[in-house]
């Protein structure tokens, strides 16, 4: 009986999916933007926000069906120097002319990909197509929430390469899990227009990357103070026993941070509902239907379908959090 125990333990731990930012953390990121725009926006947004919501996470199912995706989640700064990693140019262009493509996709081209997603918003915007409107809106958050995490921005993403396997989901999804709902403020100012998209997508990632040390240099520490059967527990989840980060751990390495991922968190639904608000207003500010009339076409609901079989078949097309 005891072996089975384990072995189901075991079973279960390894074929725990972890969203990056994690599931909760993407959606309730999507969710409080929503409550930062404008009454002539929000109008819309309000009555869909459960989709808006629902579908935070999307852009992570892709990454089981689509080998491109993964790239556009992350970028590898440390790989091209040193802070403030001025031998990457900003622009799309100036980078493919100095690294090529390949290798810009290897490193990962999330800043880019964001000003891409912004273009579509605003584009989608301007043809008041409202499916779109909101697909768009939920995916262009996930990768402005992504840009937001200082693992996002280092090859040493899961602490593959100083023996910390783990710490990106510990970071971005057990420590929102466990302290957001109760301790976690939201309040945060209504949004701004932003006059230099690329730029702001670049100066999230540089800030991302300046705590990356800090992120893997107190776990570190941390692991020193706590003892294995400390430093873990088993705990159930999704009505599986699955090995989980103790409590008490958690509770301490947020601590070290002084707030880090909470502070990450609200300044990505900052940064989300402005640069919604900013698609909004290049569009020209156009009209929102408060009961617009919303229907998916039938190629959409199909590719609805695709992501969440993609996602359930656990075999992902390229990096994922876990991998």
């Amino acid at each position: 009986m005891h072996r089975k125990f384990f072995l189901l333990i075991a079973f279960s731990f390894i074929h725990q999916q972890i969203f990056c930012w994690g599931f909760y953390a993407h959606k309730v990121i999507n969710h409080q933007a929503v409550f930062l725009l404008p009454p002539s926006m929000m109008v819309f947004y309000k009555p869909n926000i459960n989709f808006i919501t629902e579908h935070a996470v999307d852009p992570d199912k892709r990454r089981y069906i689509v080998a491109e995706e993964g790239a556009r989640h992350f970028i590898d700064l440390n790989t091209y120097g040193v802070y403030p990693f001025t031998d990457v140019p900003r622009k799309w262009n100036e980078a493919t002319e100095k690294f090529g493509e390949d290798s810009l996709y290897k490193h990962g081209i999330v800043p880019w990909w964001i000003n891409i997603m912004l273009q579509r918003l605003t584009n989608a915007f301007v043809q008041k197509n409202y499916p779109a409107i909101l697909k768009l809106s939920a995916e262009l958050a996930h990768y402005t929430g992504d840009a937001h995490v200082p693992l996002h921005t280092n090859n040493n993403y899961n602490g593959q390469l100083t023996g910390q396997q783990g710490i990106h989901g510990f970071w971005e999804s057990r420590v929102p899990e466990l302290l957001a709902e109760n301790n976690f403020d939201y309040f945060i100012g209504k949004a701004v227009y932003v006059e230099d998209p690329l730029h702001f997508a670049w100066s999230i990632v540089l800030q991302s990357a300046s705590a990356t040390d800090s992120v893997l240099l107190f776990e570190k520490q941390l692991s020193n103070r706590f003892p294995p059967d400390q430093k873990y527990a088993f705990e159930e989840r999704n009505g599986m026993i699955v090995k989980q980060y103790s409590s008490a751990f958690t509770i301490a390495y947020n601590d070290m941070l002084n707030d880090m991922v909470q502070r990450r968190m609200r300044q990505s639904i900052f940064a989300v509902a402005s640069l919604w608000y900013t698609a909004w207003v290049n569009a020209g500010q156009p009209q929102l239907e408060a009961n617009a009339n919303i229907q998916f076409s039938a190629s959409d609901s199909t590719a609805f379908k695709l992501l969440d079989a993609g996602w359930q078949s656990g075999k992902s097309t390229g990096r994922t959090c876990e991998n």
